[in-house]
């Protein structure tokens, strides 16, 4: 599969595109007037930052205890009921008067409930598309994510200006009703992946054994660190410049649409795995090296190319799943693409809140320029484990002559 028109010709693909599309939007616009609404309440840009991105930190209690559940619960149901959950926790969140404690507890809440879903939606990509066609599909939705974003955070913004963030928060409200109405009526009811019933003892054994290979680990945490930090920048926008945050928030989305562009539809359909794994380093150094201008406090004009730069190194994380998918048995894709998911959202809430705590303590631009430090180091540190080719066909290492390497006994995994 190497075109958009292959691709959406795929039954199903084109609901559960639509469907993920306008969750996105959901989640972009309530995220920018929830931010807007703590930091007018507070001053504080590291409530602000949490507001935003807190609940990401949640995702770590629900990958250790729910993940399973991505592969042991019928996927149309699942993100069905996801999506109404979020809908009823954005109006509770629109109530007036809501003390600033239960704003972050729903928030907590939601976000350890909601850390089944990334892999239960990838998982089901990888169902509704050939094995080959995953990266494409993958892609397109990280585009359309990316203009949904450029449409939520611009449209957010006006309506947080006309309406007030309480009434953005109602909008995204309904959004996320619509994208509950499209997955339940649009997309076919297909069984779990894996027999069982989901549990945390399932859950923590599935991780172990995702977590024992070495070439595995080493793809988990490049998805995770140096993401996470790069967006503890994008959480001090608010702080940084807040009259035109949504203006950097939609340059950062388009950075990302050009990325995934480039990433899926040409990259991914004309190079093969070798030259894609070289690759990735440069595009994860690109995600955090522009955001180091910051420390120079830079103009708005200059502070959204740098924005729209960077984020064209999003485009990484494409390399990376499709390295991972390549590296796990089929009936656990799932739970190992919801780890990944969850473990990048958790990385994100963590780098909003060390890079809101240092601004708190300094200034925005500084914090955005350490963090984004931060994150180059780490990708200097992980590149060497992640130079070796993989098989995406076979999920196999390739040895320098691009050739697999000897064959493992059956059921043992590279720990070492």
């Amino acid at each position: 599969m190497r075109t958009y028109r292959e691709l959406f010709r795929t039954p199903e693909f084109t609901p559960f595109f639509a469907a993920v599309s306008v969750q996105t939007a959901a989640q972009t616009a309530t995220g920018l007037a929830l931010g807007t609404l703590v930091y007018t309440r507070t001053g504080s840009p590291l409530l602000s930052a949490l507001a935003m991105f807190g609940p990401s930190l949640a995702q770590v209690a629900g990958a250790l205890t729910l993940l399973s559940a991505a592969d042991r619960l019928p996927p149309r149901a699942a993100l069905t009921a996801l999506a109404l959950l979020s809908a009823a926790a954005t109006c509770v969140q629109a109530v007036p008067g809501l003390p600033l404690w239960a704003v972050f507890a729903v928030l907590l809440v939601l976000g350890a409930a909601a850390s089944p879903g990334g892999g239960v939606r990838y998982g089901l990509l990888n169902e509704i598309v050939p094995r080959e066609g995953f990266l494409i599909g993958r892609s397109v939705l990280n585009m359309t994510g990316g203009a949904m974003q450029i449409c939520g955070f611009a449209v957010g913004g006006a309506l947080v200006a006309v309406f007030s963030a309480r009434g953005t928060l109602l909008v995204g409200a309904a959004l996320y009703v619509v994208a509950a109405a499209v997955t339940r009526l649009g997309l076919t009811a297909r069984p779990p992946r894996a027999t069982g019933r989901p549990s945390v003892r399932e859950t923590r054994r599935t991780n172990a054994l995702l977590w024992s290979s070495v070439p595995r680990r080493y793809v988990f945490l490049a998805l995770w660190v140096p993401n996470g930090l790069v967006v503890g920048c994008e959480s001090l926008y608010v702080a940084y410049a807040p009259g035109h945050a949504g203006l950097l928030f939609a340059g950062g989305a388009l950075g990302m649409l050009a990325g995934d562009t480039l990433i899926g539809r040409f990259v991914g359909a004309t190079k093969g795995p070798e030259w894609r794994a070289r690759l990735g380093a440069p595009l994860r150094l690109l995600l955090a090296a522009p955001y180091l201008l910051f420390a120079l406090r830079p103009g708005l004009p200059l502070a959204l190319a740098v924005v729209v730069l960077a984020s064209v190194g999003f485009a990484a994380s494409l390399l990376l799943q499709e390295r991972l998918l390549a590296l796990t048995p089929p009936e656990l894709s799932g739970q190992a693409l919801g780890l990944a998911s969850s473990g990048t959202l958790a990385m994100q809430g963590v780098g909003a809140a060390v890079a809101g705590g240092i601004a708190q303590l300094t200034s925005p631009a500084t914090g955005m320029a350490v963090v984004a430090g931060l994150s180059v180091a780490v990708t200097a540190a992980l590149a060497p484990g992640l130079r070796t080719p993989v098989d995406a066909g076979g999920g196999r290492l390739l040895g320098a002559n691009g050739s697999p390497r000897a064959a493992r006994t059956p059921g043992t995994e590279e720990t070492t």
